[in-house]
This record gives structure tokens, sequence and C-alpha cells, in this order.
């Protein structure tokens, strides 16, 4: 019997185009991959009807199933009668065969439709499958704050589910500024943004989360994911609690963490002597920024957050205004002393463009140095990632307008601190000329280094 008619048979009883079908057989033995966990279950449910069958047939002496062989006996005997045995013998295959395929097929898809998402057109087993990959990812750690680090988060998560966001609580500007004053609220933007970047919905989310209200008393300016964390942590009883809790709501892949849950507010001590105190105004102030602390000094880490760097496979600092988004993380000792103490791949991702106010003139070497310098000198990155081509006429003329520049990679000076170099093109330019790391190209890269480190 040849293979076409049996694509034809099949192809009768499901009622679909030939391609249809194929997709659909491919479909099937996709649920013989391995890992998944469904090949044991199944043949331990077979196993059961098996059993269960012969239990039954042991407590009724035998006889109905003695009787039925002998019928199925004689029918047997029969279609062997008129048909011969090399004729019919294929025939009853084929037919069991296109029955189990059926049978199966529409069970598969009604769990299916029953499983997934409205108006989604994946398969069911292709979710399972990315499911399955995204969960056996490497648990990596992600340091920073400000809108660097929910733009690496998204893509990160398209590679690993496993993923802990350890962000800073120092803002005290804009709409956080304003709950942080008034209700006493850690400030809860730079978290609303991670959790945006971070949910399987993201484009919804993030427009939900980040609309601002035009018009109300009080409302104006307020954006609607500050109000929601705002809310939750009033419930929960802090902002970690309210975190969670929201990540669950939202289908967060991984977990936002708070570096911590004091009430910590940042000073700068400038070239010329001043003490700029409050985040907002750090950058506002001008000047040159010789050491960064914060009040209370020496704040305590959650658990939560230390438990994530000891069993993280890899650790990234960065990307993020180095003062007021990544800097403050490294002011709590135990986050300090955690990421020292690692023993996997770290890395630190910096910054295309200097910031006015903060790293003017920076270079990337000036960049660790500062990041040692907060830390107490301490080595917490082997490696530094920095973009190796300019952005264009454009983007260069509009934020030298602002006094920012492309940030220049000093090899040797590099070298010396100890650090390796990971040259990559990672830049995205928007058609005005703003310039930021590009999701995808960035995780690629930063997976692919994390390949190599781990070998190693």
């Amino acid at each position: 019997m040849s293979i076409g008619f049996l694509k034809q048979a099949i192809n009768a009883i499901h009622n679909q185009p030939y391609s249809s079908t194929t997709h659909r057989v491919n479909q099937w033995f996709k649920w013989l991959s391995p890992g998944i966990s469904v090949k044991r279950w199944f043949m331990v449910t077979v196993s059961g009807v098996l059993l269960a069958i012969l239990g039954l047939a042991i407590w009724m002496k035998l006889t109905p199933i003695f009787w039925i062989l002998e019928l199925l006996k004689g029918l047997l005997a029969l279609l062997t009668d008129i048909l011969p045995h090399y004729v019919s013998g294929p025939l009853v295959l084929l037919l069991g065969g296109l029955l189990v395929l059926w049978g199966q097929s529409r069970t598969v898809g009604s769990i299916t439709q029953a499983l997934r998402p409205q108006g989604s057109q994946e398969e069911l087993i292709d979710v399972i499958l990315a499911h399955h990959r995204l969960y056996r990812g490497p648990k990596i750690v992600v340091v920073g704050g400000g809108t660097g680090l929910s733009t690496l988060l998204r893509g990160l998560k398209t590679y690993s589910a496993n993923i802990t966001a350890i962000v800073t609580v120092a803002d005290d500007g804009g709409s956080s500024g304003r709950l942080r004053q008034e209700f006493g609220v850690l400030p809860p933007g730079d978290i609303r943004n991670c959790l945006a970047a971070l949910a399987d919905e993201e484009k919804l989310l993030t427009e939900l989360f980040q609309y601002r209200f035009r018009a109300g008393d009080g409302l104006t300016g307020h954006s609607f994911g500050n109000l929601f964390l705002t809310a939750m942590s009033d419930i929960t009883g802090d902002l970690e609690q309210a975190v969670a809790a929201s990540s669950k709501v939202l289908a967060v892949r991984g977990q936002v963490l708070p570096a911590t849950l004091s009430d910590v507010r940042l000073w700068a001590e400038m070239a010329d002597g001043r003490r700029i105190e409050g985040e907002s105004s750090i950058p506002k102030a001008g000047g040159k920024i010789v050491k960064i602390g914060c009040l209370p000094a020496n704040p305590p880490a959650i658990p939560a957050a230390i438990k994530a760097i000891r069993s993280a496979d890899y650790i990234i600092i960065g990307p993020g205004s180095l003062y007021t988004s990544l800097i403050p993380n490294l002011l709590v000792p135990e986050i300090t002393q955690a990421i020292a103490c690692a023993n996997v791949p770290r890395i630190y991702i910096c910054n295309i463009m200097t910031q006015p106010g903060e790293t003017e003139g920076y270079s990337v070497s000036e960049h660790i140095r500062a990041i040692d310098r907060a830390c107490g000198d301490r080595k917490l990155f082997d490696a530094v990632l920095v973009h190796r081509r300019s952005p264009s006429a454009q983007a260069l003329i509009r934020y030298a307008q602002q006094n920012s520049h492309p940030v220049f990679l000093d090899t040797e000076a590099v070298s010396r601190l100890g650090r390796r170099i990971v040259p990559a093109n990672v830049l995205y330019e928007d058609e005005t000329g703003f310039v930021r790391h590009d999701p995808q190209k960035l995780a690629r890269v930063l997976l692919k280094w994390y390949g190599a480190a781990s070998k190693k």
C-alpha cells in the first residue's frame, strides 16, 4: 500500500488540504520531543488502562473475555475468507491508525482551544516547548534602574524566564517623588517599567502603566502604573510584597525586586565642595561628582535579592544613569558583597552616550572607576560591553546640543583596570536621532558572551 494512499486517507478524514495535514502531523511529532514529560505519562496511562482491563477480566472469571475473543476470532475468520490476509491485515491496521490519529488530534485540538489565549494562533505544543526552553534558561540577575534596565529586560526575557531585576528605589522626582512625599511609599517608577518590560502582554501593559492622567484634582501627572503599585503596597504592606503580587496578576516572566526597603535618599559631593541631596537634584546641579552616598547609610538589602545573587548563573550591571540608577544599588553593602563573591560571569554594560550633569566627558574607564570607588574598590565585574560604532551625524548633532557625546573607549586604561572588553553593535536609533540600546541585539550579545565565559 502506497504512502500516497495513506496521506489521501488522512486528508479525507480531516477534510483539510495536504499542507494543513502535514503541519498537523509535524505538530503531533513535537509531542515526542525530549524533556517535556509527555511520553512517560502517556505510557503510564496506557499501562493503567491495560491493568484495569486485566483486573476486570480476572474479577469476572474471564467469561466475558472468552466470548469477546471468540467473536473477534469469528469476525477475523470471515474477513480473511473474503479478503486475503495480505490485504485485510493492512486495511484493518490502517483503519485503526486513522481512528487513533483522528481521536487524538481532536483531543489535543480541544485542549489547545481551551488553554490558548484568545486571539492567539500558536499551537499548544509550541507554547509548551517555549515554556520548557525559557524556564531551563540561565538564572540571570540584572542590577540597575531607569529606562536602560527595562530596555535590557525586554531582550533577555526571550532567552530565559529565570530573570531577577534588582532595582534602585532612590528616585524622588516626578510622579514617584510626589507619591513618596504624599503617601510615604518607596518610589515605584523604575519598578513599574521593569514589570511592564517582563510582562507577556508587554505592549498593552506598557501603554497602560505609562499612561499619565492629564486632568483630575491631584491626579494630573501621575502614571497609572505608579498609582497601581502604590495601592498594592498599601494592600500588601510593603513594596516587595506589592511587586510579588503584581507579578502574578500581570503574568511577569521573572521577578523584580527593590534593592532595599529603606527610604533612601541620595547625596553627592561635587568637585567645588557643594553637597547636593536628592536623586533628581544631582544631575541638575552641574559640576563634577566626586563622591556619592545615601541616607541612611548602609541600608539593608531584602533577603530575596541576596538569595537571587548567590544562586545566579550570570550577573549583569547596567545600562543606566551611572550615579542615579546603577550606583544607588551598590550603596547597599550586602548587594555589593554578594556580587563581589559570586563566582559566575559578571559584565557591566556601559552607556553609549555621556549624560549631562553626571558623566560629562567620561570615558569607559572613568565609568568603571566610579563604580569601583562607590563599592570600596571591589571588582564587581570581569568584562565591560561597549558599543563600537558611532551614531549617525544627526544623532551626534542632537546630543551635542545637550552637551552629550559618545562614551570614548580608552582601551589601554580599561585593560589596566583588569577588565575584558566586549565590543558589539547594539545601538538602536530612531528617526529623530534618539539613541538607546537595541533590546534584542543586546540580549543576543550578552547570552553569546555568557556561553563562552561559562565554558572557560
